[in-house]
């Protein structure tokens, strides 16, 4: 009898790829929830269940008779936004844990951020998340983290898949959207000197993160992973490379962290007064500051094995980025 897998926020990069990986297995009926089926990914042919989130009653129909629940819902914001991020993203998400639940799903698979985590416990993707209330939308990540750890029984399995800095094909916001037009005006420094590593993962082994999580086996009521690529640069490896391969200017001068965030909370406070978006925001330096994640645990309990190096990532989403992006993307955008 074949595993009835439901993917929401299937049009998304995230949900796009879990699609993709899925795919592979013929022991696995596929359910794509979206708004919207025209912007499913070419050539899907499992069963679609169309409607919003938000809605009590969609909810319900969404996750029926489902096996395993891939989340790949979301909304995203790099700063501010507090409002949209409750009401677009918090509220359907906890809303759909309980509407999981109540339905007999059996294993929930969620989305989140090797950001959520404080920056020295980050290689434990068990820790809890930190709070930084000037980033709102992070705030709401280890929210809903902590609602699954806290639902989580030999009913309702959880695995939560801290994910890396998202890069590849399809990827609308982020650190590269972001970073690229800061870097041509000159203004942006190295933080810590760029030697702090940036996780960056590529979105096709993002769905193989999620197909590894939908099959394994023996997994404890809540398990957490880190999913980063096959090997994480720093953040001066990659602006070099976006020197030496794209032509982008490097930064011609550095600051502390002890620094950064203070000049990150000027830029904010300028915001109201200026007509563009704050050149960097406390946010950005969050993810600047180290993380020291790896795959060790996704390897053992998940066998997820990365294929997919960040160069060929950044190579394709740069490729996309020079024909969608024509002016500084927005650093609040609806992603699924």
């Amino acid at each position: 009898m074949k595993k009835c897998v439901v993917v929401t926020g299937a049009t998304g990069f995230v949900g796009s790829h879990v699609l993709e990986a899925l795919a592979a297995f013929d022991d696995v009926h596929v359910i794509a929830v979206c708004r919207d089926r025209k912007q499913l990914i070419p050539g899907f042919e499992g069963e679609v269940r169309e409607g919003d989130l938000r809605d009590p009653g969609f909810r319900k129909a969404a996750v029926g008779g489902a096996d395993c629940l891939c989340n790949a819902m979301a909304w995203s914001s790099l700063w501010g936004h507090a409002d949209p991020s409750r009401r677009l993203f918090l509220e359907p998400s906890l809303a759909l844990i309980e509407a999981a639940r109540a339905a007999g799903v059996r294993r929930f698979i969620n989305t989140s951020t090797t950001s959520a985590a404080a920056p020295e416990r980050s290689s434990d993707p068990q820790s809890e998340g930190i709070m930084r209330p000037f980033w709102p939308h992070l705030c709401n990540i280890v929210r809903i983290e902590n609602a699954l750890r806290d639902a989580a029984n030999a009913n309702f399995q959880v695995v939560n898949l801290r994910l890396g800095i998202f890069a590849g094909r399809r990827y609308a916001l982020g650190v590269l959207p972001i970073l690229v037009p800061r870097l041509k005006t000159h203004l942006v420094p190295w933080v810590a000197g760029g030697r702090t590593s940036l996780p960056i993962v590529d979105g096709r082994d993002i769905g193989q993160a999620f197909a590894h999580a939908v099959k394994a086996k023996g997994l404890s009521a809540y398990e957490g992973f880190n999913i980063v690529g096959p090997t994480v640069p720093r953040v001066r490896d990659v602006v070099a490379h976006l020197h030496k391969v794209h032509g982008l200017p490097q930064p011609h001068f550095g600051v502390p962290f002890a620094l950064a965030y203070p000049f990150a909370w000027l830029m904010e406070k300028l915001d109201p007064i200026v007509p563009w978006e704050p050149l960097v925001t406390r946010s950005i330096i969050h993810l600047m500051e180290e993380v020291g994640v790896d795959n060790d645990k996704a390897a053992r309990l998940l066998g997820y094995h990365p294929r997919h190096d960040w160069r060929e990532a950044l190579r394709l989403q740069m490729g996309e980025m020079s024909v969608r992006q024509t002016r500084p993307m927005s650093m609040a955008r609806p992603l699924a």
